[in-house]
């Protein structure tokens, strides 16, 4: 199991992130597409990423709009697992 980031830690891990906020015991983002299409193919592209790493994100989709919720349950907070997921999302983005 991972271990929980410290604050500090988490500050810095989110310098790298800075489209993710803190909230909740969890690193969230939400992107915006022009089309609903758009952000279905975005989702399916996630999914295989998370997938491979064997790391899950909550996806909740509104039309354009895709809400990612970053935690890992089982250490009962934000980890070094959320932060990659993270970076690896912004890249998809990107």
């Amino acid at each position: 199991m991972s271990e929980l980031l410290e604050d500090d830690d988490l500050t810095a891990a989110l310098k790298k992130c800075p489209e993710w906020d803190y909230e909740k015991k969890a690193i969230t983002r939400t992107i915006e597409f022009e089309e609903f299409m758009d952000a279905i193919d975005f989702v399916n592209d996630l999914a295989e990423i998370a997938e491979e790493a064997q790391h899950h994100p909550d996806i909740t989709i509104k039309h354009t709009k895709v809400t990612l919720k970053l935690t890992t349950h089982d250490a009962g907070g934000v980890t070094e697992l959320d932060v990659e997921l993270a970076q690896r999302v912004d890249n998809l983005v990107d």
